[in-house]
């Protein structure tokens, strides 16, 4: 028996097909209820693992429960996950070095789309920087606009999470999609962008540098690479 500590990005499934064992031995192990939900920074007794993994287990906590909340999230708060027992809005997120490969990858491919395209200019092009970053970074295309990516990402490969705007942008590598936007052309079609992880900006056709301060836009859903 050895201990694991959650970090942003884990899933049940990964960490089960890594340990060699199963998410349903995983779950029953450390009394999990629902193998849907865990979070960052606690610990995980691994069944039949006689080493000790690279991540020290987090002082004065144990393997949770099911029964944490999908909370909003938000500065210095915990929130749930949802689907393949994603990790999602946990204490420190923000902090780059909670940020997966594939996180930094997307994140680096959006900049590098964002540049080749409008630099620090909208050119109404965001679904095409958005979906040619993730080309780039994964290699397969996401077809739609800024209001059809989010239902066109696969879900094998992207999981949806449960956070704020605020919290969002602390984290590199994750894509945003808003419904609608305060443009004529933003009512129709929606705006979807990459975070940085700077707290601050997002990049789609262009590098927008105050995502927060952008108003008018609503339905926002929030996606984070699970490969």
């Amino acid at each position: 028996m050895s201990i694991h500590r959650i970090r942003q990005g884990d899933t049940l499934s990964a960490l089960a097909a890594r340990y060699k064992t199963s998410v349903s031995e995983l779950a029953r192990v450390n009394k999990i209820a629902n193998p849907d939900l865990i979070y960052a920074g606690r610990t995980l007794r691994i069944p039949g693992h006689d080493g000790r993994d690279t991540f020290e287990p987090a002082r004065g906590r144990g393997a949770h429960g099911g029964s944490g909340t999908r909370g909003s999230g938000g500065a210095g708060r915990s929130g749930g996950s949802q689907g393949g027992g994603q990790v999602q809005g946990s204490r420190g997120a923000g902090s780059p070095g909670q940020a997966t490969a594939a996180m930094r990858r997307l994140a680096d491919a959006g900049r590098a789309a964002a540049m080749s395209i409008g630099g620090y200019n909208s050119q109404g092009l965001c679904a095409t920087g958005v979906s040619k970053a993730i080309q780039n970074a994964f290699g397969f295309k996401v077809w739609g606009n800024g209001n059809q990516i989010d239902n066109n990402l696969p879900r094998d490969k992207f999981k949806q999470v449960n956070m704020s705007l605020e919290e969002a942008l602390k984290i590199p590598g994750l894509v945003l999609t808003w419904e609608k936007t305060s443009t004529r052309a933003g009512s129709i079609y929606g705006h979807t962008a990459i975070t940085t992880g700077d707290g601050r900006s997002s990049v789609s056709d262009f590098i927008e540098r105050n995502t927060l301060g952008a108003g008018g836009r609503t339905g926002l859903k929030i996606f984070m690479p699970t490969m």
